[in-house]
């Protein structure tokens, strides 16, 4: 394990930059429950929250989530090179890798995540909104994306999940 970074100090560096970034487990959890409120009769925020930090515990998901802030942070410190400055300053709709990153973690759970991603990119509910409002000063070209890609996750999650055994053991 010497050669890899230890799964629990990625997990922590991930979460903290999330929170850091003004995203906290709760605002990803709200998008989780709009997405799927109308398919669970029962559904809570806690058992939206549940999904949302299972699917935080996946290296690639993790690894998405620092790949995805630290160019975020780069562009905002204007350390890219041109074009891909300006590109990801604005946010520039033919990119389409800040996608490709989000696709990563959609794929952890399966195809149902992909039209959840697509839905909730094209919404921008909740947090989404606040972080594709470029007034603030912050790039969130992959942020943005990322978050709504856990949502899409957690969803998808959820959606495949055995009714009896996730809603009420939420520990597993």
């Amino acid at each position: 394990m010497a050669k890899y970074t230890k799964k629990s100090e990625l997990e922590v560096k991930a979460r903290q930059l999330l929170t850091e970034r003004g995203v906290e487990l709760d605002d990803i959890a709200e998008l989780v429950y709009y997405l799927q409120s109308k398919y669970h009769q029962n559904l809570t925020l806690e058992i939206c929250r549940h999904n949302v930090d299972r699917v935080l515990t996946k290296r690639e998901v993790q690894n998405a989530i620092l790949t995805g802030i630290e160019l975020d942070m780069l562009a905002e410190q204007k350390k890219l090179v041109e074009p891909l400055q300006k590109t990801i300053e604005i946010d520039e709709g033919l990119y389409g890798i800040d996608e490709v990153i989000a696709l990563s973690i959609v794929n952890v759970y399966g195809s149902i995540g992909l039209t959840n991603f697509g839905y909730i990119d094209k919404q921008k509910p909740g947090i989404l909104q606040k972080l594709n409002d470029k007034s603030s000063g912050q790039i969130h070209t992959f942020l943005d994306d990322i978050v709504g890609a856990i949502a899409a996750a957690a969803s998808s999650r959820l959606a495949h999940s055995d009714a009896e055994d996730e809603h009420t053991e939420l520990d597993n």
